[in-house]
């Protein structure tokens, strides 16, 4: 039977509603033969997810890296998937702490300019509910549920709030540093979602050229926010340019309606990531 591989994940140890070990568990549950905890701009939750994986399982550990890039103005914002790279890495540490840092000032301020129109949420109260996890805009949406002023995370996000009237840039990584840093950890860089239109502007295909030449390893393109003509466009771009394809999730639990292993990654694709990484290695139960 072929192996079901999903490797774009998150959990509470940045904006998803399942623990670590939560999420393993509905990995296990969801017939996933190989998940990717990939939170965003952070490692804290591998070795709770590491302790806590069910047999059968194995577990890639990973980021989702808050990356820009600057040819145009204003910077286009993007996200880099980085993969089995060694925590410890110092300079890749030190960025993903500055990066960490950025999102509490942004989500601050964020909230501030929600008061200051008389919304009435709290910004240690979001604090306290994200846990200790990387803050980002989903808890802010999250608030803006329990306080009942929206229905739902999507509306959160739509452009009276969240999606553009109270959106806020942060600073970020530059992208060509952030593929160079991941190769140095010893990491497989993969640009997450690069043809998305509904989230916004993408980057034009030079630059993926641009970052294949670089050290970028491969495109996703499998993905709830691509349609069909933007997976194929993905896919194509990456056989060009000998890039390897993953097809992934994008799990954040209640915060998403999609579900774990609702696109998935090829075989080939996944042992391509593992014989390029030199950081740490996939974990597997017995």
């Amino acid at each position: 039977m072929t192996p079901v591989i999903d490797l774009h994940t998150h959990s509470t140890a940045s904006d998803g509603t399942l623990t670590p070990a939560e999420l393993v568990r509905a990995a296990a549950d969801a017939g996933l033969d190989v998940v990717a905890i990939t939170d965003h701009d952070t490692t804290a939750g591998w070795d709770a997810a590491v302790a806590a994986l069910p047999p059968g399982l194995t577990l890639v550990r990973g980021a989702e890296i808050s990356c820009r890039w600057h040819g145009v103005a204003p910077a286009v914002p993007l996200h880099l998937l980085a993969y089995l790279f060694d925590p410890g890495h110092p300079e890749l540490a030190d960025e993903l702490a500055r990066v960490r840092a950025a999102r509490e000032v942004r989500g601050e301020r964020i909230v501030r300019l929600l008061q200051a129109d008389g919304i009435d949420i709290s910004w240690t109260q979001i604090i306290t509910a994200a846990g200790g996890g990387t803050v980002g805009r989903p808890h802010i949406a999250a608030a803006l549920v329990r306080a009942n002023l929206v229905a739902s995370t999507t509306e959160a996000f739509g452009p009276d709030w969240l999606g553009e009237r109270y959106r806020l840039p942060k600073e970020d990584i530059d992208v060509f540093r952030a593929v160079a840093l991941v190769r140095a950890a010893g990491g497989v860089p993969v640009f997450a979602h690069p043809r998305a239109t509904r989230r916004g502007r993408i980057v034009p295909d030079e630059l993926i050229v641009a970052l294949a030449d670089a050290g970028l390893a491969g495109l996703e393109a499998d993905h709830e926010d691509h349609s069909p003509a933007e997976a194929a466009h993905v896919r194509g771009l990456a056989a060009d340019l000998g890039l390897l394809v993953t097809g992934s999730s994008d799990f954040h639990g209640t915060h998403k309606t999609v579900r774990l292993g609702a696109h998935t990654t090829a075989v080939a694709a996944f042992e391509r990531i593992v014989a390029q990484a030199r950081g740490v290695t996939p974990v597997a139960s017995g």
